[in-house]
């Protein structure tokens, strides 16, 4: 009901609509609407009220709320059913109990803030409250689980997308999945997978944007920095995540229906970690080389001093100078 009169409200904007109308469509009182309109205040909703002529929205909050993603979205399946927290410890920890009760494809869970966020490697993730993105997809494709880790780059190329769209800038993509600018990190991607040993159940897709943060604590000022510190302008939230859902829906179409290679090939575009000497640290070694390319399943062949090639599916790389 709270939502249906929101959308009365959208749908009238920037004019002002009668609290008779907005009864007469609902079949409910006067009392009910108000109710709902003080409901929609508290979440940050700019609604005036004038006498004679009812109400009018005004402004909506900088908000991540499911109608607000629903308002202007393109993509069909992405997005098309949202699970809303103002705050929760981990978007894919919450996306991977709806995934195995049957959480269909596409579902977006997002939160406002991220108290146990984590990247690669079990690294913690800085996720201050209304100013970033944080938010895990689940997906079902119809693929054995060995074709299933490329998904993590094809996320990056979709979220590279989105940035440039949105904002005008071209970030880098440092392999496996972090997005950067200016050589310093905006963003992580963990993706995570429910498998048996030839069928995939299903992957979740977590995504971690650095989007108005003004300033980060201690070492982090270093090597993390936001939408907001890059573009020096606010960037609507809503716009980008929906235009990353987008995205990420066009190019999820092209790995199912023509393989990965076209992802990888725009991936590549994106790419600010091959043809250079880097340091790759896994749980087991480190190793240092020449990043010489990606192959077709998304590892990455490190030439390594003595003139062999090693394949790697995971690490984390760090440039080397020469």
């Amino acid at each position: 009901m709270k939502n249906a009169v929101l959308r009365l409200l959208r749908e009238n904007s920037p004019g002002y609509i009668s609290g008779e109308e907005i009864c007469k469509r609902m079949g409910v009182s006067r009392t009910a609407i108000w109710k709902h309109i003080q409901a929609l205040r508290a979440e940050g909703y700019d609604i005036d009220s004038q006498t004679h002529s009812g109400y009018r929205l005004v402004a909506v909050p900088d908000r991540l709320y499911p109608e607000e993603i629903y308002c202007g979205l393109e993509s069909v399946i992405l997005g098309r059913n949202v699970y809303y927290f103002d705050s929760t410890a981990s978007t894919n920890q919450a996306a991977r109990e709806i995934a195995a009760g049957g959480g269909a494809e596409g579902t977006l869970v997002v939160a406002e803030e991220q108290t146990g966020g984590r990247g690669r490697m079990g690294r913690g993730w800085y996720a201050p409250r209304y100013l970033g993105i944080f938010c895990s997809l689940i997906l079902r494709p119809e693929l054995p689980p060995t074709e299933a880790p490329p998904v993590t780059m094809l996320a990056a190329v979709a979220l590279a997308r989105a940035i440039q769209e949105v904002c005008h800038i071209k970030a880098g993509i440092k392999w496996p999945n972090d997005i950067l600018i200016g050589g310093k990190k905006l963003c992580g991607i963990l993706t995570e997978m429910s498998a048996e040993m030839e069928r995939l159940n299903y992957l979740v897709v977590g995504m971690g944007v650095n989007v108005n943060t003004a300033d980060f604590p201690g070492e982090l000022k270093e090597i993390a920095t936001s939408l907001k510190i890059e573009t020096g302008a606010f960037v609507s939230r809503r716009l980008l995540l929906q235009r990353l859902l987008y995205q990420f829906e066009q190019l999820y179409r092209v790995w199912l229906d023509k393989g990965f290679k076209p992802v990888l090939a725009e991936w590549k575009e994106y790419c600010v970690t091959l043809n250079c000497p880097v340091r790759v640290t896994s749980v087991r070694e480190t190793l240092e080389g020449w990043a010489e390319d990606v192959d077709d399943t998304g590892a990455l062949l490190l030439r390594l001093p003595d003139g062999t090639l090693k394949q790697l599916v995971a690490g984390e790389v760090s440039l080397r100078t020469q």
